[in-house]
């Protein structure tokens, strides 16, 4: 905005200098051509009384010296012959016009100007006192025509590029006053958007800038004023599960000794410990700040639960890829709930005994990126579009179809996407792909469209959520 601003304005201005200096340029130009003539008249007509009282060549000679341009070499004074006289005619000094131009002079009995070499020749008829029609020459040469001309020229230049340069400068100064609101304006959304909720636009700058400074900032309030909301909302649901989680831990008090026990009083208590870690983010009231964590200890650490159940359901578990560090731009927990939400899903619309698979790759510096791969061999999804709809889901008693979209959001809060696939096994394949420079594939409407292009047509049998 501030370079178009400033591009306008030196087009305008380059516009109207043209239309003044070009005009004032060529009147320069005619008035010293105009000054440089009229003098040449004057001289010219200060020979005119000697002519009327003789045309004694002596005489002549002595008043032609007396002016400027005869004292140049300039002046000339063309005598006819007498009537009485033949003979009598003469030529005082140097003459530069062609004989043709003096008879036509002298005929007219009219000033003429005409060409002569480096210059031009005035032409003065002046009567004689016998009646013939002498002709005073003046020479003006082509620097007294255009003298001061291309000094007048070079000022007018300079007084022009001066006027651009200076309404550039403060077409510049008025563009920044604009575009500094605007700035502070898209920089203040990027933060809001980046979840820093205590940016605020300082209102100033014109009118409609101001305007939209206080609607962002109205709007950033209430922003903060609605997550604050459901803050206390999700603090105030998840108290009201303590109630039941401490019936539930009693009751799994009460089971006795068992594998099956144990595994039923550690999953009540990793709900308890999921629920206050729920109430306490919820009471958080600070932004949030990424955080990264070993993807490869987060998955080795949650296999560890789920291959005891899997043990118990007589399912082959395959781990690849975890033997060493990969480092992820996601917080440990999130990375554990998607993961466990990804392995529940399999334990949950799989039959028992279905093998399943979590794959880690790593493309280090050449792709930025890690993918996280769960497969099973179970019987698929029907609908994978879907599947990744939240809400939508449609996988039997206990299903909410929010597990695929909490692992969707886990990718995308790096850059990247959720993708469904079949999954060399012969069931699904969920592919979670993880930017590590928050380069990702565009906005979430672009990942979405991609993903509907790469499952259209498959068709499989119960959905999995």
């Amino acid at each position: 905005m501030r370079w178009a601003l400033v591009k306008v304005c030196l087009a305008v201005t380059a516009m109207v200098v043209v239309a003044f200096a070009v005009p004032l340029g060529l009147v320069v130009k005619e008035l010293a051509r105009d000054r440089a003539f009229a003098d040449a008249e004057r001289q010219a007509a200060t020979i005119g009384p000697a002519l009327a009282i003789t045309t004694e060549r002596a005489r002549l000679q002595r008043a032609v010296a007396s002016t400027q341009a005869g004292g140049d070499g300039r002046m000339a004074v063309h005598v006819p012959d007498d009537p009485g006289e033949p003979g009598s005619g003469y030529d005082l000094g140097k003459s530069r016009a062609p004989k043709g131009e003096l008879t036509t002079a002298r005929r007219l009995g009219r000033a003429s100007v005409s060409d002569a070499p480096g210059g031009y020749a005035l032409l003065q008829p002046t009567a004689l006192s016998s009646g013939q029609v002498a002709v005073v020459e003046v020479y003006v040469p082509r620097a007294l025509v255009t003298s001061g001309v291309t000094t007048s020229w070079l000022v007018l230049a300079g007084v022009g590029l001066a006027l651009i340069v200076g309404a550039v400068a403060i077409a510049d100064r008025l563009g920044t006053r604009l575009v500094r609101p605007a700035g502070q304006l898209a920089e203040a959304a990027h933060d809001l958007g980046r979840g820093e909720l205590g940016v605020r636009v300082p209102e100033d700058g014109p009118a409609e800038l101001r305007a939209a400074a206080t609607a962002f900032n109205s709007m950033a309030d209430q922003v903060v004023q609605l997550l604050a909301s459901e803050r206390e909302l999700a603090a105030d649901l998840s108290h009201r599960l303590r109630t039941p989680l401490t019936v539930l831990r009693l009751n799994a008090a009460s089971l006795g000794e068992g594998p099956a026990a144990e595994q039923t009083r550690a999953a009540v208590a990793k709900l308890e410990r999921e629920v206050d870690q729920i109430i306490r983010t919820a009471r958080q009231q600070k932004t949030h700040t990424p955080s990264g964590c070993d993807a490869s200890e987060v998955i080795r650490e949650r296999m560890e639960f789920w291959s005891a159940l899997a043990e118990d359901e007589d399912r082959t578990v395959r781990l690849a890829g975890v033997d060493r560090t990969v480092r992820v731009p996601v917080a440990r927990p999130e990375l554990g709930a998607a993961l466990d939400a990804l392995l529940g899903n399999v334990f949950r619309h799989t039959p028992e005994g279905t093998a399943f698979a979590v794959d880690v790759h790593d493309g280090g510096d050449a792709s930025n990126s890690v993918i996280i791969l769960v497969s099973d061999a179970g019987p698929g999804i029907a609908d994978p579009d879907a599947a990744l709809r939240r809400g939508h889901g449609d996988g039997g008693p206990g299903s909410t179809g929010l597990g695929l979209d909490i692992v969707r959001r886990v990718a995308e809060s790096t850059g990247g996407d959720l993708r469904i696939g079949r999954s060399v096994l012969g069931g699904t394949e969920v592919r979670v792909w993880l930017s590590l420079n928050g380069g990702g594939l565009g906005g979430p409407g672009q990942r979405r469209r991609g993903r509907k292009k790469r499952t259209r047509g498959r068709t499989r049998e119960p959905a999995e959520h």
